[in-house]
This record gives C-alpha cells, structure tokens and sequence, in this order.
C-alpha cells in the first residue's frame, strides 16, 4: 500500500545578508569591554578617537606626485 500525502509548498524566506565586517567590530568590542572592564560607551569613545588620529596622520602626510615608477625593469 502507497500513502501519499499532500505537501502544501511554502514560500521560502530569503536569507538575510550578514555584514562580516559589522560582527567582527561587534566582537572586537565586546573584547575589549571585557579585557579592560570598560562600559561599551568607553569603547566607542576610545574607537573614535583613535579614527580622529588616524584620520589626522594620513591628512599631514606628505603627498608624493610620482606613484609609479616611469620604468620597470626586472633585472
């Protein structure tokens, strides 16, 4: 004897697109909080102003005209 059952098909949701790079900033926050025993506000404050630093070397920095060489040799 053969059962068959009805399937009733459903729609299948659509996977959510996960940001890598949000969850390993979401990561390295929370180990940091925990390394440091720090408030996750203390983090951010602490993230931000090292950007600020960052952002202000790479604005000193001398711009150089020539990017590549004009010739390339191999030998």
């Amino acid at each position: 004897m053969i059962l068959w059952h009805r399937h009733e098909s459903k729609p299948l949701k659509p996977k959510e697109k996960i940001n890598l790079k949000l969850l390993e900033l979401q990561a390295a926050k929370e180990i940091l909080a925990e390394i440091f025993h720090a408030r996750p506000e203390d983090i951010e404050d602490l993230i931000r102003c090292r950007l600020e630093e960052r952002i202000c070397t790479w604005e000193q920095a001398p711009v150089s005209n020539e990017l590549w060489p004009e010739a390339f040799c191999l030998g």
